[in-house]
C-alpha cells in the first residue's frame, strides 16, 4: 500500500468540530486521494470516493462502506465548524458544499467549501505550517476521540510534547458535546484515558498526559509522547541468508543515487518505512544515505533488483 499522507492546516486541524468517525474518515480519505490525483482539492471539481477503497483502507465489507459513506455525507453537508484565522478572527464554514450519490458505482463525488480547500494542502516541505501523518496510523482507530487526540498531538512531533490545552476547547477540538462527560472522572475514564490507550496500542506513538489544575480544579491538559522503535529503519527486510558473505557492496554514482532513491520512493514497501510527519524530500535524503552504507544498501538490494538495477 502506498505511503498515504493527510495533509492539514494547524487552523483547521484545530477548527472546533464535532464529527463522527465516519465522517472523519471520509476527510482523511479525501484528503489522501487529492492528493494522490496530483489535483488537490477544489470549490468546483468533484472529489470521487469509492466503496471499496473505504472498505479496504477501513478494515470493512464494500457493502457497509458504502453506507457509511452516505451517512457520513448526510450529516457533514449540515454540519458547521468554527476556526480563528490568522488575524484572530472568528471563520464559522460548512465542510461540504455539494454531493453526488453514484450508487451504481458504489461512488459518492463531494466539493469541499472554500474554507476547507484553503486549509488543506497536497504541498511537501511546509512543516511548520502542516500537520502531516499516515492515514494508516489512524484507520484502525475505533473511536473518534482516538484518532482527533492523534491529531492535535502529531503537530507537535517535532518536540514530542504540547503546549497546555486549555479543557472547555479540548473537549470541542475532541469532539465531546457540552452535555457529555460533565464529571472529570467520566470525562478522563470513557474519553481520555480510553483515548491514549488506544493511541498507544495501535498506532506509532506512545503518549501520557498530564493535568493541570487551578486550586482543585483541573483546567487542562498537555502531553508528551516518542516514537515507537518500531516505525525505525530496523524495520527494513534484511537480504536472505543464502547472500550473506557473498554480498558485495556496489558504489553508486551520484546520478544513481538520485534515480535509485527516486524509483525506491515509489515502492509500497519502502513508503512503509517513512516517519510519521516526514515529507517526500528528507525520506528522499535518508534513502539516499541508505544506499551509501554498505549495510543498509544490502537491506535495499531486493528493492534495486526490483526497480532494474541488478547488481
Amino acid at each position: 500500500m502506498a505511503k498515504e499522507l493527510v495533509v492539514k492546516t494547524n487552523r483547521l486541524n484545530q477548527a472546533f468540530q464535532t464529527l463522527t468517525l465516519s465522517e472523519l474518515h471520509v476527510i482523511q480519505l479525501a484528503i489522501v486521494d487529492a492528493r494522490d490525483t496530483g489535483t488537490g482539492l477544489s470549490t468546483d471539481q468533484p472529489l470521487r470516493i469509492d466503496a471499496l477503497r473505504f472498505a479496504q483502507v477501513f478494515g470493512t465489507t464494500r457493502q457497509n462502506a458504502y453506507q457509511r459513506m452516505k451517512e457520513a455525507e448526510d450529516s457533514l453537508f449540515n454540519r458547521r465548524f468554527s476556526f480563528f484565522d490568522e488575524n484572530g478572527k472568528l471563520i464559522k464554514s460548512r465542510w461540504i458544499q455539494q454531493v453526488r450519490y453514484l450508487d451504481e458505482e458504489g461512488a459518492i463525488e463531494l466539493v469541499f467549501t472554500l474554507a476547507v480547500v484553503q486549509g488543506i494542502s497536497q504541498i511537501d516541505g511546509i512543516k511548520d505550517f502542516f500537520t502531516q501523518y499516515l492515514l494508516s496510523q489512524t484507520s484502525q482507530l475505533k473511536s473518534v476521540y482516538s484518532a482527533r487526540l492523534y491529531e492535535l498531538l502529531i503537530q507537535w512531533k517535532s518536540v514530542g510534547r504540547t503546549p497546555e490545552f486549555k479543557l472547555n476547547v479540548f473537549r470541542e477540538q475532541l469532539g465531546v458535546g457540552i452535555n457529555e462527560y460533565p464529571r472529570m472522572d467520566h470525562f478522563k475514564t470513557r474519553v481520555l484515558d480510553m483515548a491514549v490507550e488506544e493511541i498507544n496500542a495501535k498506532t506509532d506513538i506512545e503518549a501520557t498526559y498530564k493535568q493541570h489544575k487551578k486550586g482543585r480544579s483541573i483546567t487542562g491538559f498537555s502531553f508528551s509522547f516518542q516514537q515507537k522503535e518500531k516505525s525505525k529503519d530496523s524495520n527494513l527486510p534484511k537480504k536472505s541468508s543464502d547472500e550473506g558473505s557473498q554480498y558485495t557492496f556496489y558504489k553508486l554514482t551520484e546520478k544513481q543515487l538520485d534515480m535509485f532513491s527516486s524509483k525506491l520512493a515509489e515502492l509500497p514497501a519502502i513508503q512503509s518505512m517513512a516517519h510519521v510527519g516526514e515529507d517526500m524530500k528528507p525520506f528522499l535524503a535518508r534513502l539516499r544515505t541508505m544506499l551509501m552504507d554498505a549495510e543498509q544498501q544490502r537491506g535495499l538490494l531486493p528493492y534495486l533488483k526490483q526497480i532494474g538495477y541488478l547488481g
